[in-house]
């Protein structure tokens, strides 16, 4: 069984040296103390004699105590506060901290003098007694006292002052706005009354500096009133001058010409739609006179009566001259009037169709001079409207100026008539809970029990010390001159001796008794020759560093997973991983650690190599090797992570993905092939999956990456996932290039088998050996699984 308490020490323990005892016993102390037992009780005694009659001497105070509620949320009378409230627990705090000063501020403190008198009580540094005895002396023989100076007065109050301050004890309740306010005197009945009047003095004082500070605030606005009056009057003035010099007439939604302009562009539209109506009408009858067909064919002719009349007496015409044709010849008299007949009535149609057009032409000319007249009319409004526009940046520019003077105005003469209002309101919310009553009992000096008590054990105290004192001046000045030491046999150089080489842990425990008997006797000087430097071992296997991977340091995720963003998320792989947010737990200490062993075992170099070894493929030495690599990388450390595990691949498989892995920004790293390149995670770790192909080549790929990164020096740490125990001679030459080794073991096996079995399949290299993580999150199953493999 290995005993993890202690190191492996490979030599034998020095013979102890003996130390001097101690000059002084406490049985002799005690014998001491017994011997003077009456001198000391007899000093206790005096002790509490004198404790007693200091006690009796002393003057009584008595202490009366009044209690005030202080609300830093203060009455809300208006809508605007001159000073704004405490909104956070932290600032309402200081509020009630500062008004706990403000009770022992001069000015308060001052107001209670007047009220009371202090000045003249000798308790607070008043002097009225001594004058009056002066005064009446001074009058038996004639003369009249000098009058005190306001100086003397004043110094008078100043020396009450600093009197009433020593006897004024404020306290503030914990997590409370109640401030206790305690006063001592003398006399009970006056404790009371200066506590009840200091109360008071302060809620007045309040009041009259909230009433102070509004009357301030009212002069300082009514003062800036006049100014911004005449500013707002001449603002205004200049505003309407520039209106009345640029012609600026209008209501107050538009100016006069923007008005005309837009009822000029309507009345043109309208103008453009009536000559083309015109030309439409004139273009129509045109049209009818120039075809063969009926002149009388359009919307005029039909809708005038004479034409009707005239067309209607041509269709009787022509019906008569018809029916005369077929009755009579064509040379027949009044067939040929019946002819002409219907010719004049034609003529008279043809020659109303002259007259429309003509009318027509006559419309169209009127309607285009209309047009034009308006297009000018209206181009003279837009070179006005332009003028206009340029003229009212200056107008925009003075209405802002005369706006923001108006509203500061208003906003000043508000804000003043507010204050004003508020010089006549108490908003304080401050109140008395708890008025001081007489007090009954005095608060200082304690009871005479108390001083007897103290003066007894500070009597007996001292008498002891002084006995204890002269005893040990005593034993000095008559004890002998110490005789010279002998001098031992160390004047010759002590040999350093060739330490042993390593044992097993069996045999360094199953020798205990021999071992000792033979430190027991003592060794002979040999005489050796000096060791070369490169021969010299280092004689101690180190103890291990313990560390516990527990369920409650890791998170539990779904596997497969990937992070947003295109890289590979190492706490989302289905395994558990470090929790987040926790620096400072005992097994990310140890992990460091361990780390800090490993680079001190490097000898310097800048990128230790650390290897996480286990007994059998299981997938705990993975997990903890991943959150291993975590760890370092959460103290911002570069981790390059290289699955060693030929067997199992149980990083590789969970890390690796079709088209995520990528050339590192060295371009080179990679383990044999394409598939085993480097593979950058937002973890701030980079991993190396396993190599394809024999364990031998694969060990080889895996140095000349260490010894390339080495090189290149883009890493502060690499951790080697494996390789699995038992080792074989390929896995041993990859411990050779681990500066420390870390051993997983389940927890749900016997501890010290599993380490015996990582010992002894390690051999030479188990002097390597930093630390053991106790993995407490691998199953049962999985363990018991192990256990037969290896039985």
């Amino acid at each position: 069984m290995l005993d993890y308490n202690q190191p492996i020490d490979r030599t034998g323990p020095e013979t102890p040296q003996q130390r001097p005892q101690a000059g002084f016993d406490v049985l002799k102390l005690v014998n001491l103390l017994w011997r003077r037992k009456v001198a000391i009780a007899a000093a206790a005694l005096l002790g509490a004699t004198l404790a007693v009659t200091l006690g009796k001497s002393v003057t009584p105070r008595y202490t009366a105590t009044a209690q005030l509620y202080v609300d830093p949320r203060e009455l809300q009378l208006v809508d605007r506060e001159l000073t704004p409230r405490a909104q956070d627990v932290s600032g309402m705090s200081m509020v009630v901290e500062s008004q706990a000063r403000l009770i022992t501020s001069n000015s308060v403190l001052l107001r209670v003098i007047q009220q009371t008198g202090l000045d003249k009580d000798a308790e607070f540094g008043g002097g009225d007694d001594g004058r009056s005895l002066m005064s009446s002396l001074l009058g038996l023989i004639g003369l009249q006292p000098r009058l005190p100076s306001a100086a003397d007065n004043k110094e008078v109050q100043l020396a009450a002052l600093e009197a009433l301050n020593r006897h004024i004890t404020i306290r503030k309740t914990e997590k409370s706005f109640i401030v206790d306010i305690e006063v001592w005197s003398t006399d009970p009945a006056k404790a009371a009354m200066l506590a009840n009047t200091l109360t008071s003095a302060y809620l007045a004082e309040s009041r009259n500096s909230q009433a102070s500070a509004a009357r301030r605030a009212t002069s300082d606005l009514s003062g800036r009133l006049k100014e911004l009056r005449e500013r707002l009057r001449s603002a205004e003035t200049a505003l309407a001058t520039y209106k009345a010099q640029n012609n600026f007439v209008g209501t107050q939604d538009a100016l006069i010409s923007d008005q005309q302009l837009s009822a000029s562009n309507q009345r043109l539209s309208a103008a453009r739609a009536a000559t083309m109506d015109a030309q439409a009408r004139l273009d129509q009858i045109e049209a009818s006179r120039r075809t063969a067909a009926d002149a009388g064919a359009n919307s005029e002719a039909l809708q005038s009566p004479t034409i009707a009349n005239l067309r209607a007496q041509y269709a009787e015409a022509r019906k008569k001259y018809a029916e005369q044709a077929g009755e009579l010849g064509p040379r027949h008299p009044a067939l040929r009037q019946t002819e002409k007949q219907v010719e004049d009535l034609k003529r008279t149609i043809n020659e109303e169709i002259d007259r429309f057009a003509q009318s027509a032409k006559n419309d169209l000319t009127r309607a285009r001079d209309f047009e034009a007249s308006l297009n000018r009319a209206l181009e003279a409004q837009k070179r006005q409207s332009v003028q206009l526009s340029q003229a009212a940046v200056r107008l925009r520019e003075l209405e802002r100026e005369a706006d923001a003077s108006r509203d500061v105005y208003q906003s000043f003469l508000k804000r003043s008539r507010e204050t004003e209002e508020q010089e006549t309101l108490n908003t304080s919310a401050a109140r008395i809970i708890g008025e001081a009553t007489v007090p009954q009992r005095r608060s200082f000096p304690p009871a005479m029990s108390m001083f007897a008590m103290i003066g007894f054990i500070f009597g007996a105290i001292a008498a002891s010390s002084w006995f204890v004192a002269a005893e040990l001046m005593f034993a000095g000045a008559t004890a002998p001159a110490p005789a010279p030491a002998r001098r031992e046999r160390n004047s010759a150089p002590r040999t350093p001796r060739v330490p042993e080489p390593p044992r097993a842990p069996e045999i360094a425990q199953s020798q205990p008794a021999s071992h000792a008997a033979d430190v027991a006797q003592p060794l002979p000087e040999l005489a050796a020759p000096s060791l070369q430097p490169a021969m010299v071992e280092e004689p101690l296997v180190g103890k291990p560093l313990i560390a516990r991977l527990q369920e409650a340091d890791v998170i539990h995720t779904l596997g497969a997973i990937l992070a947003t963003g295109g890289g590979v998320d190492l706490t989302r792989l289905g395994w558990p991983t470090l929790r987040p947010g926790f620096p400072l737990t005992m097994l990310l200490n140890a992990w460091r650690d361990m780390r800090t062993a490993a680079a001190r075992r490097a000898g310097g170099r800048a990128m230790p190599v650390i290897a996480l070894v286990g007994a059998g493929e299981t997938t705990g030495r993975s997990v903890a090797a991943l959150n291993f690599a975590l760890a370092a990388a959460r103290d911002g450390a570069r981790v390059l992570m290289i699955d060693a595990d030929h067997q199992a691949h149980s990083l590789s498989n969970k890390v690796s993905r079709p088209g995520k892995s990528e050339p590192s920004r060295l371009g080179w790293l990679s383990i044999g092939s394409k598939a085993a390149r480097e593979i950058k995670t937002v973890n701030g770790v980079s991993v190396l999956p396993a190599a394809e192909g024999d364990a031998g080549r694969a060990t080889e790929a895996i140095r000349k990456a260490i010894e390339q990164a080495r090189s290149a020096g883009g890493y502060d740490l690499v951790i080697l996932d494996g390789p699995v125990t038992p080792l074989n001679a390929v896995s041993r030459k990859l411990l050779d290039e681990a500066d420390a080794l870390v051993a997983v073991l389940p927890t749900s096996l016997d501890i010290n088998d599993g380490l015996e079995e990582i010992l002894n399949t390690l051999g030479r290299a188990e002097r390597k050996l930093a630390g053991v993580v106790l993995d407490e999150l691998t199953p049962a199953t999985q363990a018991r699984q192990r256990g037969r493999q290896y039985a």
